[in-house]
């Protein structure tokens, strides 16, 4: 979507205010959308050369009744609302009609943005657990450390068996040279 300048618009919608020459002349004389030129009309006829400025603003959910009760009440189209009220974005009406009618009044209320703060629970200390005595370790985690300390003499017996190959043959190299 290309964004013009505030220069511009009024210069387009002073153009079709001296001139006259219709909005289908001057959308195909400038590039620009009819709707697009309709609502800078629409928004100039109301509001002034205000209403042609860029405007980025939050509304209370006040507010958005308002707007749509007045839509209601007089049956006035979203752009028409829109130019009334001076709201940039005809679409935003159709959106809050959808809320409005989807969860009531509590639907148009602004949510907050961005991501969701994390659930933060009171840190309770860690609860030791005391070491169970020989009599209530079950057999399981009896069999695993019976398994642990066979590999642990098994493990020992080979080193042993290791160094005492490497005494006996470091005495024959002696003797050979």
């Amino acid at each position: 979507m290309t964004k013009y300048d505030e220069a511009f618009k009024r210069g387009v919608v002073q153009e079709y205010l001296t001139d006259g020459g219709g909005t289908r002349a001057l959308s195909q004389k400038y590039g620009v959308g009819r709707a697009v030129l309709q609502r800078w009309i629409g928004a100039w006829e109301h509001h002034g050369e205000s209403g042609l400025r860029r405007k980025h603003e939050a509304y209370s959910a006040e507010f958005k009744l308002k707007v749509l009760r007045r839509m209601w009440r007089d049956e006035l189209s979203y752009r028409q609302v829109s130019a009334l009220f001076d709201l940039r974005d005809a679409g935003g009406i159709s959106r809050w009609e959808r809320q409005y009618h989807e969860g009531g009044f509590e639907a148009l209320k602004p949510r907050r943005k961005g991501r969701p703060p994390k659930l933060t629970q009171p840190k309770q200390p860690p609860q030791s657990t005391p070491e169970p005595t020989q009599d209530e370790r079950s057999r399981e985690d009896l069999l695993k450390e019976i398994e642990y300390l066979r590999a642990e003499v098994a493990y020992l017996k080979k080193l042993d068996a290791l160094l005492r190959a490497k005494e006996q043959a470091a005495p024959k190299k002696r003797r050979e040279s």
